[in-house]
């Protein structure tokens, strides 16, 4: 065997083991989310213009929650793709919720400057999501992604952005969910 192609074999065989351990972590990550089939936390959160949303009162139809924050750009990035398909998708019992992880008394400004220059679908999914919240969905990092079956149950998570694709996977999943 020439140098080249051993160059080239011990390049494939580390990127190999590379994958197993990216894999590995990722499986890591989602280990230390809410495990599926567990009822979601009861919480009650305040509603971007008023009001509040309990979880529970969303029983009967499949959510998907999102934890995001204006300062993080991969939630930025992913916004846009999670109001499309919440439009696209609830005439089939999804909803949305968007809980905001802006620094306490001043998210609701922080929130509304980024509807604003960025994204004005996106206010009658928005909530703000407080550390008790956080710490029951066990959310460490942005942004965190959950589905909560019809019975208020956790079906999926996921911790980090997903491609337009991947949420849309994720959603016909959990709307085919009994």
């Amino acid at each position: 065997m020439g140098g080249g192609t051993k160059l080239v074999l011990g390049l494939l065989g580390a990127l190999g083991v590379g994958g197993v351990v990216f894999l590995g972590v990722l499986e890591a990550q989602r280990a230390r989310l809410v495990p599926d089939g567990t009822t979601a936390p009861t919480m009650e959160m305040a509603r971007h213009g008023g009001g509040t949303m309990k979880l529970e009162d969303l029983k009967g139809q499949v959510v998907m929650l999102d934890f995001w924050a204006t300062w993080c750009p991969p939630c930025r990035e992913e916004m846009p793709a999670l109001v499309k398909l919440a439009k696209e998708y609830e005439p089939q019992g999804l909803v949305f919720v968007a809980a905001s992880r802006d620094d306490g008394d001043r998210a609701p400004k922080l929130v509304e400057a980024f509807m604003r220059n960025h994204l004005p679908e996106l206010a009658p999914y928005v909530v703000y999501a407080d550390d008790n919240v956080a710490r029951a969905f066990q959310v460490s990092a942005l942004p965190t992604l959950y589905f909560l079956d019809r019975d208020g149950k956790v079906i999926d998570a996921q911790r980090g952005a997903l491609s337009e694709d991947g949420i849309r996977r994720r959603i016909e999943r959990a709307l085919k969910q009994p």
